[in-house]
């Protein structure tokens, strides 16, 4: 394999007004509406020439959100920041932020639905 693993992401939700409003305040971004599917969703801001992982949240019927098995890893400055975002914006922190030793430092955090979501910063 040559390239990143991971093509794209996907988190379920419920309510996707407060979702939106979670993720866009956490991370201080602004997602972008996919129209032309079946589903609703609403994409992370994506720049194929760079590192990481496009992905949208998802609202669709008979996939709940929350715990499953699956933990999304958004990259930050520094993860104590945005999961205190997480927490001010509706979200509970699972863990804080702690070190990885040589490859940084994670936080565990719950969004508004139920996810689990990984933040990792290098400092």
């Amino acid at each position: 394999m040559n390239s990143n693993p991971v093509g794209w992401f996907e988190l379920y939700v419920q309510d996707m007004s407060r979702a939106r409003a979670f993720y866009e305040a956490v991370f201080k971004t602004t997602l972008e509406s996919l129209p032309g599917t079946e589903y609703e969703m609403w994409a992370f801001p994506a720049d194929m020439e760079r590192y990481g992982s496009p992905g949208a949240l998802i609202r669709m019927e008979g996939c709940p959100s929350g715990p499953g098995g699956t933990l999304v890893y958004f990259s930050c400055e520094d993860c104590a920041v945005e999961s205190a975002r997480a927490a001010a914006s509706g979200g509970n922190i699972f863990k804080e932020r702690f070190s990885i030793g040589p490859y940084g430092f994670i936080a565990l955090v719950h969004d508004t639905e139920g996810n689990l979501i990984g933040l990792h910063s290098r400092e």
